[in-house]
Parts: structure tokens; C-alpha cells; sequence
């Protein structure tokens, strides 16, 4: 494929926030608990197929805390710098907060773990290192409230009163993690999504009423519903799915934020996935942009402050595919950031930082993916405005434009070609700075930039982003490849 591109005077779209590439600390993994089930390397690398087991107690494994003053993690936190921190999941919503400062509190009738004064004072100090800003979600379950009574506040102004004390506040809260999945939040026995707006609305009145400062994000839903994509909808015989119109028909306090999560479906663990060979398909790839303009729709009936946030985002639910950890997904989270950053300004949560196979981090050793280095580069590069490149992405160009993060004239393109067999070739009509991000395999854990593996230096100091000059201006980009062309 052949293409030339105008470079002059491009209509700007809108703003790109600057804490868009942004992520979630799973409360399972400041509390330690229960979360997806690691692939072994020859399912990751795709030389033994991943045999899914039919019971959700066998797809998890019991994970300690993480350590979060873990020096790799943090000088990993420091690449990619201006984030919002968002501590949620499914274990948020029957978690217990216990700051009398015993190191095993008990946990209380109702819920299902218990954080502690010295767990929650890591996570602090973690934000406040990495200068951050802290989104929580709050536990909504039997333990607060019995069905048919209210949801109790306490435990809300518990968290809030002490992160402000400490000097790290809570900025925004959702109020629950994924309201439309019934079946296992933890809510009262016989729950709808009546009661969930009942609820929302105590929680709303009560935190504007006491916390004015604080941002309501809502309303967290999983899009596993009908109308986006039929490889995202959770069957019906499988789980109990409550459509968003529904969950926010129910309420009415409205949020502040609109969020909602983005997977490509549901992973290898479910029997429900895509293929590995498909990962780079329109199919695929158009899901992102079939989320974001569906919800940019439905938020513009609930809130007019303009940002949508996606506050959890991967390959795939329930932990990722095989592949989520390797250069092949690179592909998508490039179309992610490039479709979303089109249709609106706001926040994609990616999910996780440090945690199974869809983490930025090895789990173990916390060493850098693939994907933490498209959005560390992303961070060198990309300014705070997208522009209109008037061009309809096709397969072997997916291709978006912005300004400069240097702030001099010109324009950062982002140009993803996902074909698997064909090279694409385009045309600047000047000199251009290449930065090419590539792999010698789809399923490689490294990634190269302008042919060079990306990896960390002694002491874990991070690598030289460095471009290549193309004085012609007529950059090939090789199959299944990258490119981030300054113009």
C-alpha cells in the first residue's frame, strides 16, 4: 500500500488529557488474594494450546500483596509520568477497611477481605512517589448493608478522611467496580438494578454533601452487553448482565465522569475468545472504536463536563489472552489510544500495571512488556491536541495525527500497519524523524525500536528514545509494525 499524506494545516479534534495513558492497582493486589491464573511460557509463546477448565476457582491463583516500594517498580511508575492510580476490581466491592493498625484483623461478617492501615499507607505513598492521582471504588456488599437498606457511608469517609490526613487524597471515586454484573459483587441476596440507583443516589448526595472536591466516576460498566460487538456479550446462561441505560435509568444523581471498561471479549480462559490469528483483524481491532462511540453517545445524556474515561482497558477479560503479554498486542493497544484520543479527550485506565498477563509488568520479575514501552514512547512524543488526518483506517493503515510534545511546529503521526503480509509505504513530502516499533516475532516478550530491543540498562536505567532521519520522507512500515513519524 502506497499513501501520501498532507501535512500542512490539519484540523485539530480536540485535547488529549495529559494522564490519558493512565492505570489500575487492583485491590486484590494491595490486600494479596485471589486473581487470574498465569498462562505457563509455552502457552504465551503459542507452542501448547491453553486448555480452558469450566470453574472460576481453577482459572485463579492466590497472589501476595505486591510491593509497591519495589525500586523497579517504581522507576517503571516514573516512565511514564502524570497518572491517575485507580484501586478497584470485583475484590474492592466486599473489601473491608481495618486502620486500627493490627497486622491480621479479622474480617467481618459479609465481606471477603480486609485492608489494613499498612497496606493502604503503601498504596499512598506509592501515589505520592510517582506524584499521582487516586481514583478508589467503594465496597457495596452484604457487610454494609442488608437488601432493602441503605448503603452505609461509613467506611467511605473512613478511607477518605485518612488518605486526606495522610497527605495523598482521594480525587474521584466510582462507586462501585462493574455495577451490571449481579451475579458476583458481593450485593445482598435478590439485588437489582433498582436498589444499585437507590444506593448510587445515597452515595452521591452523601459524598457532594461532605466531599465536594471529589470527582464522581460512573458508572464503571463492563461491555459485555448486546449492541457493541457479539464476541464482548457475556451469554445470558452464564452471567446475569444489566445493561448500562439501565443502571443509569435506575439513578438520579448522575456522575460527573462517564466511565466505562473496554476488552476485546472475554479471554482463552473462557472459551469465548478470538483467535491468536485474528488479533490483528479489523474484526478485532474495531471493537475499541465501536466501545468508545457507543458511549460517547450514551454519555452525552448524563454528563456535559466532556471526558470519558475508560477506567479499566485490555486484550481481554478475565486476565488476558495467551498473547496479551507479547509484541502482539501492541498492535491493538496502539489502535486503542489512536481511535479513543479521535473520538474523545479523557483517561484509559489501562488494567493492570504489575499483574497477570495483561499487566504492563512481569508479575514476577517487573521487568517492562511490550506494551509499557508503546505507552512509555507515546509519552515522549505525543502532545495535548489530535487532528484530523482525513483518512479512513483500513487494513495496513491505521494512521492519527497530533502535535508535538517538544511544542515545536509540526505533527506526531502514529501510523499502525496491521496487515500480516503486506508492507505499507508512506509518503511525508519532507524530512521526517522515524521512531518504528517492531518484533522479530508476533509472540516475542521484546520489542525493538528502529531495529534495537528496548530493554533496561544497569541498574535499571531506562533506554535512549532515538529516531532515525528519513530525508526522502517516505517511511516503510513492514507488516505487523508501529511507526511514529515526527513531521
Amino acid at each position: 500500500m502506497n499513501i501520501k499524506l498532507n501535512t500542512e494545516q490539519l484540523k485539530k479534534l480536540h485535547g488529549v488529557d495529559p494522564l490519558l495513558t493512565s492505570y489500575n492497582i487492583e485491590m486484590t493486589e494491595i490486600t494479596g488474594g485471589t486473581f487470574w491464573k498465569a498462562y505457563t511460557p509455552e502457552q504465551i509463546a503459542g507452542k501448547k494450546k491453553f486448555m480452558p477448565v469450566f470453574s472460576l476457582s481453577k482459572m485463579m491463583q492466590y497472589n501476595d500483596p505486591v510491593d509497591l516500594y519495589d525500586e523497579r517498580i517504581r522507576k517503571m511508575a516514573l516512565g511514564i509520568p502524570n497518572v491517575w492510580v485507580r484501586v478497584s476490581g470485583t475484590w474492592a466491592n466486599k473489601t473491608y477497611y481495618d486502620f486500627s493498625g493490627e497486622e491480621k484483623p479479622k474480617v467481618p461478617e459479609g465481606y471477603e477481605s480486609v485492608l489494613t492501615k499498612k497496606q493502604w499507607i503503601g498504596l499512598l505513598d506509592y501515589v505520592r512517589a510517582i506524584n499521582g492521582k487516586l481514583l478508589i471504588s467503594l465496597a457495596n456488599c452484604e457487610g454494609n448493608h442488608g437488601l432493602g437498606e441503605p448503603w452505609n457511608p461509613k467506611q467511605a469517609k473512613l478511607i477518605i478522611e485518612f488518605s486526606k490526613e495522610y497527605g495523598v487524597p482521594v480525587s474521584a471515586i466510582e462507586f462501585v467496580n462493574e455495577p451490571n454484573y449481579l451475579d458476583v459483587n458481593g450485593y445482598p441476596k435478590g439485588y437489582t438494578a433498582d436498589d444499585y440507583g437507590k444506593d448510587f443516589d445515597v452515595f452521591a448526595r452523601w459524598l457532594r454533601a461532605n466531599y465536594s472536591e471529589i470527582i464522581i466516576v460512573g458508572p464503571s460498566a463492563a461491555t459485555n452487553e448486546k449492541g457493541i460487538h457479539k464476541m464482548t456479550e457475556v451469554p445470558s446462561f452464564m452471567m446475569k448482565i444489566i445493561p448500562t441505560r439501565e443502571i443509569l435509568d435506575a439513578c438520579e444523581e448522575k456522575p460527573d465522569i462517564f466511565s466505562y471498561h473496554y476488552y476485546n471479549g472475554m479471554s482463552e480462559r473462557t472459551m469465548m475468545s478470538f483467535p491468536a490469528k485474528a488479533a490483528c483483524s479489523e474484526d478485532y481491532l474495531s471493537i475499541a472504536e465501536l466501545a468508545c462511540k457507543y458511549y460517547v453517545k450514551m454519555s452525552s445524556d448524563v454528563t456535559t463536563n466532556g471526558q470519558l474515561w475508560v477506567t479499566e482497558s485490555g486484550d481481554a477479560a478475565a486476565g488476558g489472552h495467551t498473547w496479551g503479554s507479547t509484541y502482539l498486542d501492541v498492535i491493538r493497544s496502539a489502535n486503542e489510544l489512536g481511535v479513543f484520543t479521535k473520538h474523545t479527550e479523557g483517561i484509559i485506565f489501562h488494567n493492570t500495571f504489575v499483574s497477570s498477563d495483561y499487566g504492563w509488568l512481569d508479575p514476577v520479575t517487573h521487568y517492562p512488556r511490550p506494551n509499557y514501552w508503546l505507552n512509555y514512547i507515546w509519552n515522549q512524543l505525543i502532545g495535548t491536541s489530535t487532528f484530523d488526518t482525513e483518512w479512513e483506517n483500513c487494513e495496513g493503515a491505521h494512521i492519527f495525527a497530533y502535535d508535538r510534545k517538544d511544542g515545536k511546529a509540526g505533527y506526531v503521526y502514529m501510523i499502525i500497519n496491521n496487515s500480516k503480509k503486506e508492507e505499507t509505504v508512506v509518503d511525508f513530502g519532507k524530512e521526517v524523524d522515524v521512531y518504528l516499533l517492531s518484533a522479530d516475532e508476533e509472540r516475542s516478550k521484546d520489542m525493538k525500536l528502529n531495529g534495537t530491543v528496548l530493554a533496561l540498562g544497569e541498574d535499571d536505567a531506562m533506554p535512549e528514545i532515538t529516531s532515525q532521519k528519513n530525508a526522502e520522507g517516505k517511511v516503510t512500515l513492514p507488516p505487523v509494525t508501529v511507526g511514529f513519524v515526527v513531521v
